[in-house]
């Protein structure tokens, strides 16, 4: 029978030394599972952390081993390369930071034997990720075991799967339920026993076999339905081999007996029901902690989503805990999930995505939750695709077809790819990331976007599969884009939601993101080393105001709540004041007195307050009440404004001759101009390292057109571009000679 033995503690860890250890180390620092060396210099700004080789090691005693006739080393996830060895025997390479591994250790185990890990989150032009906009944390991140088996067991050599699928198929009331297992080592007087569990413990089918009927067909009738948050009912599989009466390996799973369709028309479909998708994308990391989370983390994250009413979950960029997985199964998230084939096709990582795909297959197949297999994400970023990429996707939507025919294929795209390019259509269902009205244009540009696919390629599932905007502690009372204020971000979400919801056909929407995360590139906003378009802050403490607004719409729990209660010291003399509920009516009183009584279909109501000397808020919507508080103060409070860390200039820095081009002139104005569509073009292509100006791109033009040119810049500066303030000023002293047109 097998038995599990954690090996989360004390480990020796270094990040110092330059080779495998021939004993175990004495200097070296102790570490418990999991383990993240990035937790501060990852999340700092700069991109300037730590990549590369670092060191885990510890001893093996047999004689403290679960009883066993083959052990195998088991490892949750390792970013993101790793080598495992045995008394300085190495024997096993694994590429892929997200996935489970195993190693057998049998025939190379001593009495007592050093083991050493050696992972490496260097940069390379093999496994992927190697671009993209968050940090690639380096360690043992995840848990460690050693798994003791009989000779016969349930296999545990491929693509770290459990040796065990379970596929159903509903049939009017009825489900029929194919068990299939991989076995090693199995012997011709073995049985197999196959049982179903239903939720509550009590076995609902059941068969005895010869060890040779490795897949069967067992009946549930009058099936219960996973049915998403409303009821996310799970069965339970168990296969047992046996030798005789006696147990010699067993392996279980949940599962969910459903059905789905994408409709290009009516979006999702569970059940047989409109089942529509809205919810958000997550990332697998905290504050102080980098990706090395515990089970109380992934349920506060889980607890959070919900409690936000989503539906769907995006798993954002790569396989992520078992244990996030199961919760999602548990509390009825539909799920997309993806491997991190991100933001720059690399020619010789091909066979990086087809491994790393398989791996998410096949330990992710059982999980009800799970409906579209992530392809990609913004992997045109830099240009349009070309033959080989086209090529790695081909091959990547055939695999996932052939390994798991009960599901579909998505990609997310960025949002400069053509909706004509083929490889838009390669999968079964499309995505695309757009941020207008945060990264270039303007709010309303983002219903009538997709409207105009729709209309074009109505046949092709279409949905959102990022969009969102940066919002830290900073307020005003006149929000703007680029910001960074909570405020701008409330207004941002409610014109998104607005657009999106009211759409049907969108298959799915993901807010980018459920909450802020590392991102060691950006230097921005303030706070160097995040992401800050979570709806929640990183470090899980503070909900903003537009995760409020989400909460209106999204959720069935009453509430109401009063925006800017972080926004206290405030210098007109009336100053608007928002109010989130997903009740029916609203009223607001100052200091006491009633302003009056609201009702909004749209669940966002608006307020003008006036401002005089301290004013308590309340706003009661039914028996639900919530509190804020007012100050009038006559200058602006300086701690609200955005402070730039290393900022090189701003607007007023500037010089702007009446009638000339500056830096402070939008993007499409001075592509307007042929003087200026060239100069900016070279610029451009210089600061870009020779790619393809936004002049070449119309797609890019689209996105980034409403951008001032420094602020454009700005945003380059978050990908690790070097412009220092001395080239800026060039930049506008030479934009000054170019005459704006009459």
């Amino acid at each position: 029978m097998r038995q599990i033995m954690n090996f989360n503690t004390k480990w020796a860890f270094s990040k110092e030394a330059s080779s495998i250890p021939e004993s175990m180390p004495e200097r070296w620092y102790w570490v418990n599972l999991p383990h993240c060396w990035n937790d501060i210099d990852g999340q700092d700004g700069g991109n300037d952390y730590f990549r590369g080789t670092a060191y885990y090691a510890k001893e093996i005693e047999k004689a403290e081993l679960p009883e066993g006739k083959q052990y195998y080393l088991e490892i949750r996830g390792a970013n993101s390369s790793a080598d495992v060895y045995l008394d300085g025997k190495k024997l096993d390479h694994h590429d892929g930071g997200y996935s489970t591994w195993r190693v057998n250790l049998t025939e190379e185990l001593k009495d007592k034997s050093l083991l050493v890990i050696a992972v490496d989150n260097g940069e390379n032009d093999v496994v992927y990720p190697q671009m993209a906009d968050f940090t690639f944390y380096g360690g043992l991140y995840r848990d460690v075991n050693i798994l003791a088996v009989d000779d016969s067991h349930f296999d545990l050599d491929y693509f770290g799967g459990t040796g065990l699928m379970v596929t159903s198929e509903i049939a009017g009331e009825d489900a029929k339920v194919e068990v299939q297992v991989f076995l090693t080592n199995s012997k011709e007087d073995q049985k197999l026993q196959y049982r179903i569990f239903d939720q509550e413990g009590n076995v609902t089918a059941e068969t005895t076999v010869p060890v040779s009927e490795t897949k069967v067909t067992l009946d549930i009738p009058g099936v219960h339905h996973w049915n998403g948050r409303k009821d996310p009912y799970l069965y339970r599989a168990e296969v047992t081999l046996l030798t005789g009466e006696e147990v010699t390996d067993q392996v279980s799973t949940r599962f969910g007996c459903r059905t789905y369709e994408i409709d290009p028309e009516r979006g999702f479909i569970l059940n047989g029901e409109e089942y529509p998708l809205r919810g958000v994308s997550r990332h697998q990391d905290r504050w102080g902690l980098g990706n090395a989370l515990l089970p109380e983390h992934h349920t506060e994250d889980m607890d959070l989503i919900c409690e936000v009413g989503a539906t769907t979950i995006r798993l954002a960029h790569y396989q992520h805990d078992q244990f996030f997985y199961d919760l999602c199964d548990e509390r009825g998230m539909v799920v997309w999930a993806e491997i991190p084939y991100i933001s720059n096709h690399m020619p010789k990582g091909r066979e990086n995505t087809i491994s790393q795909m398989r791996e998410l297959v096949t330990q992710n197949y059982n999980h009800p939750s799970i409906v579209v297999w992530g392809l990609s994400n913004e992997i045109t970023m830099k240009g349009a695709s070309d033959e080989d990429l086209r090529e790695n996707h081909e091959i990547l939507n055939n695999l996932v077809h052939e390994m798991d025919p009960t599901r579909l294929t998505t990609m997310a795209c960025v949002s400069m790819c053509s909706i004509d390019d083929p490889y838009v259509q390669i999968p079964d269902t499309v995505s695309y990331n757009h941020y207008f009205g945060w990264y270039g244009g303007n709010t309303s540009m983002n219903g009538p976007w997709f409207d105009n696919f729709h209309e074009k390629y109505p046949n092709i599932p279409i949905g959102c599969s990022e969009y969102g905007c940066e919002a830290l502690n900073w307020h005003t009372s006149d929000p703007q884009q680029g910001d960074y204020t909570e405020e701008y971000q409330a207004y941002y979400h409610e014109e998104l939601i607005k657009q999106f919801f009211t759409r049907k056909y969108l298959w799915a929407t993901h807010v980018w993101n459920m909450f802020d995360f590392g991102a060691d590139g950006r230097n921005e906003g303030g706070e160097n080393g995040q992401n800050h378009k979570g709806l929640v802050t990183f470090d899980r403490k503070y909900k903003k105001d537009a995760f409020y607004a989400y909460k209106a719409w999204l959720s069935d729990e009453p509430f109401v709540h009063i925006c800017g209660k972080r926004y206290v010291d405030r210098v007109e003399d009336v100053t608007k004041v928002t109010v989130y509920s997903n009740q029916p009516e609203v009223e607001l009183f100052v200091n006491g007195e009633s302003l009056g009584k609201q009702n909004c279909p749209e669940h966002f109501f608006y307020f003008e307050v006036p401002n005089k000397g301290e004013s308590v808020l309340k706003a009661v919507a039914g028996e639900l009440t919530d509190e804020s508080f007012l100050r009038k103060v006559e200058t602006f409070n300086d701690a609200y404004r955005l402070k730039e860390k290393g900022a090189i200039l701003n607007w007023f820095d500037i010089e702007t001759p009446e009638g000339y081009y500056s830096l402070n002139d939008k993007l499409e104005d001075i592509m307007a101009s042929e003087e200026g569509k060239q100069f900016f073009v070279q610029v451009f292509q210089k600061m870009a390292g020779g790619k393809a100006g936004a002049g070449e791109n119309p797609g890019m033009m689209q996105m980034l057109g409403s951008f001032t040119v420094l602020r454009l810049v700005g945003l380059m500066g978050t990908t690790g571009a070097k412009i220092t303030k001395e080239q800026l000023l060039e930049i506008n002293a030479q934009l000054n000679q170019i005459k704006k047109p009459e």
